[in-house]
């Protein structure tokens, strides 16, 4: 069971981040005719994102094991937990394409800008999967609210892998320009 929980979580890492890949890219000229191609790939992104937040509740409901009277309590206190992850993840996705538009040009203060973006993304996730867990204890109780925060900080864990993985490291501008050069 662990085993294929692993496999789906990898599958469903994959699956929602592939589009950050493109968000890697060095940005280039911008003509009109990209808008709607823009717009296509932000369409595209919400369809994945919408089809891993299914795929993730199938895993939990599979992993969670709760009867019909925890199930009562435990969805609709997930389903808002997932609304709000939902906005939290725009706007880590929004500071990574920030990143990728200013890559070539990073400069110390929008590094420090960005990192601190990144931290205060990670504390409002922390803040998040914390008043999440209260509000299950209350009304699963605390050993099916300790499992939930298990099983989803494990996909967490494993999508924050898959997205460090695939964003470059910063470097300084000379080390950029060294590299043009080669």
């Amino acid at each position: 069971m662990r085993r294929r929980i692993i496999t789906v979580g990898i599958f469903l890492t994959i699956m929602a981040f592939c589009p950050f890949a493109l968000s890697q890219q060095k940005p280039q000229d911008t003509k009109p005719s990209n808008k709607a191609q823009e717009q296509n790939i932000q369409e595209y992104i919400e369809l994945i994102r919408s089809n891993v937040r299914q795929e993730k509740a199938q895993i939990l409901g599979a992993v969670m094991q709760l009867d019909a009277a925890d199930a009562a309590q435990f969805w609709p206190i997930y389903n808002q937990y997932d609304a709000e992850l939902a906005k939290l993840n725009k706007l880590r996705s929004d500071n990574i394409l920030d990143y990728a538009a200013t890559y070539d040009s990073l400069t110390d203060a929008k590094a420090d800008e960005l990192m601190k973006k990144a931290i205060d993304y990670q504390k409002q996730r922390t803040d998040l999967l914390v008043k999440c867990y209260d509000r299950l204890r209350g009304s699963v109780g605390p050993v099916m609210a300790a499992r939930f925060l298990q099983v989803e900080n494990q996909l967490l864990l494993i999508i924050d892998l898959q997205i460090a993985s695939n964003l470059p490291l910063m470097e300084e501008q000379s080390e950029l320009a060294e590299g043009d050069k080669k």
